[in-house]
């Protein structure tokens, strides 16, 4: 995970940006459709590819955001 997603996911769920690791529990945060919204537009922002929000919505940690993100990016 880089620096620039970190920073902008932290935003979104209104954490610190040291919070944002692989592991954080979305279900403990501000996990709404807003941030599903303002996720795919931050992925898609740094890395040119468009996630699924209903595939999206059953992500449960970062890491699943992640490993959605690299399967967009091989698609």
């Amino acid at each position: 995970m880089d620096d620039q997603f970190a920073a902008g996911f932290a935003e979104i769920l209104e954490i610190e940006p040291a919070s944002v690791v692989p592991e954080l529990d979305l279900g403990n945060h501000n996990w709404d459709s807003l941030a599903i919204v303002s996720t795919i537009a931050l992925v898609d922002e740094l890395y040119g590819v468009v996630l699924d929000g209903k595939s999206l919505n059953n992500c449960k940690t970062v890491a699943d955001i992640e490993a959605l993100a690299a399967k967009a990016k091989r698609a």
